[in-house]
């Protein structure tokens, strides 16, 4: 309920409901609101189980929380009748900017290579793919940086 509520917010809520209430009156007020929302919750739950009664037996599943749209979204997607899941696992983000990259530097990608039947030599020693964690090697100070007509 309070998931957003961090230790030093806490002990601010603490001494100032000391300051507020006192600590005499204090344990009371506590326990007026303690039992205000163990009064809620029972509501809530004499509710929805009215409610489930009310729907009948061909909505005995039906969860409150499914009325979230977030919540129902989710559960839809997990659903596996649609084949999501395969789709999803199916995509290898790896490979396919491995190939937008050899696609920009017009190199031929491996698998336009290896579907062709033969290995282009022009994708070069790193058998077509760029690593992207490689950090480039410094010029020498007299020489001058690759000219780049998208940068300027």
């Amino acid at each position: 309920m309070f998931n957003d509520i961090g230790p030093l917010e806490l002990v601010t809520l603490v001494v100032l409901a000391v300051l507020v209430f006192g600590p005499e009156k204090l344990p009371k007020v506590i326990q007026d609101v303690t039992r205000t929302i163990r009064k809620i919750r029972e509501f809530s739950e004499s509710a929805k189980a009215d409610i489930r009664e009310e729907l009948g037996p061909e909505f005995k599943d039906f969860e409150f929380e499914d009325l979230n749209p977030k919540t129902f979204i989710r559960k839809q997607l997990d659903n596996d009748e649609l084949g999501l899941k395969e789709i999803r696992n199916g995509f290898d983000l790896k490979k396919e900017m491995a190939e937008v990259t050899d696609a920009v530097h017009g190199r031929e990608s491996e698998t336009s290579s290896s579907s062709s039947g033969s290995s282009s030599s022009s994708a070069g020693s790193t058998g077509g793919t760029v690593d992207m964690t490689k950090k480039r090697e410094k010029p020498a100070p007299e020489e001058r940086p690759p000219f780049d007509a998208d940068a300027t």
